[in-house]
């Protein structure tokens, strides 16, 4: 097939459309062209998974606006449906791939589940298919791994047995559907036409601006948009160390700095998360290394990100001391586990490093998450017998919650706030409030907000 007859179907909806990998990316680009109209398979290796997205039911568990209901309305339309099975793609136009690209331990990309996904797909690939992977993916990955691999898997050449490019994705969990429709995309294709035949594709679901470029300049703009991300929130969290040592409010420094025109200041905080921004950086840095290229600010601001539950950490042990207690025989409170709020994904969690961190110095602790299954449940009786709290995660039932009952609860007042939920309240009724970003007496020991009775 023809890369201008595979376009001629897209464009009336009759190409057959399927998706690898069902997850926080996968689903929803999955609902999505189902919505618009496409018959669309999904194909996903764990069979619970399978099992509940059959059934309407969405494995996604934090708050996602309208994706249950979508999932529902297109199985039950039978535009969409899930398998185990590669053999199924056999009839397939288009194949999208959205699996996860983890960095190891050396901070070397690793492409297990990306390889496994193209060995299968190559050998039952329909002739003439489009496969455009949205993975996160380091430069020149299309060109050395993606592409050998798909010819030698399916026994195709480029743009004679199959047409292939990079359609990075641009979602956020708590958003997905929303950024899906509204959020730009950059859209890399091997061929001038190839790309184009992706915007058409690309068009039936996204409103925003479609940028048809090649595989390498999508790669680097992906990568290169959470390296910018990761750089500047680096830059606010060694800010909010300097106002906590010379005796500032980070808070309202950020505040100020954003006035001036062409400022704009990233949020300081716990700890950086998830599966893009702890590990796009080194797919970044991954692309030049047989370069003689020297990073500097990129490794640099890896380590200050990595570094905040650790200083979390410190500011735990502090206020702890502040009040003759020490970390040692503790109980802990952790609130929240999830990496981001409102949201169930635990990968790359800044808490978790924190919760390992605390029991190797020797505390007892306690999780609370309200989205994260194993760590629901009251928060207030969660806190009973806990020495202290730590604020790892803004959900909003922390935000809403009577403080005053959580303090309470625990057997000391004190709470280490590392996402500003409390510090900067007016009514917070504590006696022993710890922020980060806040000022440090001079003396290396922090100071502890103590906010007036009412």
């Amino acid at each position: 097939m023809s890369i201008s007859i595979l376009r001629e179907k897209i464009n009336k909806k009759e190409a057959r459309l399927a998706v690898i990998g069902l997850g926080y990316v996968g689903l929803p680009v999955a609902c999505e062209f189902a919505r618009a109209g496409f018959d669309v398979l999904g194909v996903e290796i764990q069979p619970e998974r399978v099992k509940k997205i059959n059934a309407g039911v969405s494995p996604i568990e934090g708050k996602e606006p309208g994706l249950t209901e979508l999932l529902k309305e297109v199985i039950g339309q039978r535009r969409l449906r899930a398998t185990t099975d590669y053999a199924e793609l056999k009839d397939r136009d288009v194949i999208l791939i959205d699996v996860e690209t983890p960095v190891d331990k050396n901070n070397i990309p690793q492409y297990a589940a990306l390889r496994a996904a193209l060995r299968s797909l190559g050998a039952v690939l329909k002739p003439g298919a489009l496969v455009i992977v949205e993975s996160t993916i380091a430069p020149r990955t299309m060109s050395d791994v993606v592409l050998p691999l798909l010819e030698e898997s399916s026994g195709y050449k480029l743009n004679a047995g199959f047409y292939l490019g990079n359609c990075p994705e641009r979602v956020m969990p708590g958003k997905l559907l929303a950024n899906l429709r509204n959020v730009s995309r950059v859209v890399g294709g091997m061929t001038p036409e190839t790309a184009e035949t992706m915007l058409a594709l690309y068009r039936h679901v996204v409103q925003a601006d479609l940028d048809p470029t090649d595989c390498i300049t999508a790669e680097l703009v992906k990568t290169t948009e959470n390296a910018y991300r990761d750089v500047q929130i680096a830059f606010a969290n060694e800010v909010a160390l300097i106002c906590e040592a010379v005796g500032g409010d980070v808070w309202k420094v950020r505040e100020l700095v954003n006035k001036s025109p062409g400022r704009q200041m990233h949020l300081p905080g716990a700890g950086v998360g998830g599966h893009c921004i702890p590990k796009d950086p080194w797919l970044l840095a991954y692309g030049v290394k047989d370069k003689d290229v020297l990073l500097r600010v990129i490794p640099a601001a890896r380590a200050v990100n990595d570094a905040m539950p650790l200083h979390v950490a410190e500011l735990l042990q502090q206020a702890l001391r502040s009040v003759g207690c020490d970390l040692p025989g503790s109980q802990i409170l952790v609130m929240g586990y999830a990496y981001l709020e409102e949201s169930d994904d635990t990968r790359n969690s800044p808490s978790e490093v924190l919760v390992e961190h605390l029991r190797k110095k020797g505390a007892a602790v306690v999780v609370h998450d309200p989205f994260v299954s194993g760590y629901q449940g009251d928060l207030i009786e969660a806190a009973r017998g806990c020495d202290a709290a730590v604020v790892m995660v803004r959900h909003q039932a922390y935000v809403q919650m009577d403080v005053r009952r959580l303090a309470a609860a625990l057997r000391r007042p004190i709470i280490v706030d590392g996402r500003n939920v409390y510090t900067t309240k007016p009514d917070v009724d504590l006696t022993w409030v710890l922020g980060l970003g806040l000022s440090k007496k001079g003396d290396g020991e922090y100071n502890i907000r103590v906010a007036e009775k009412k």
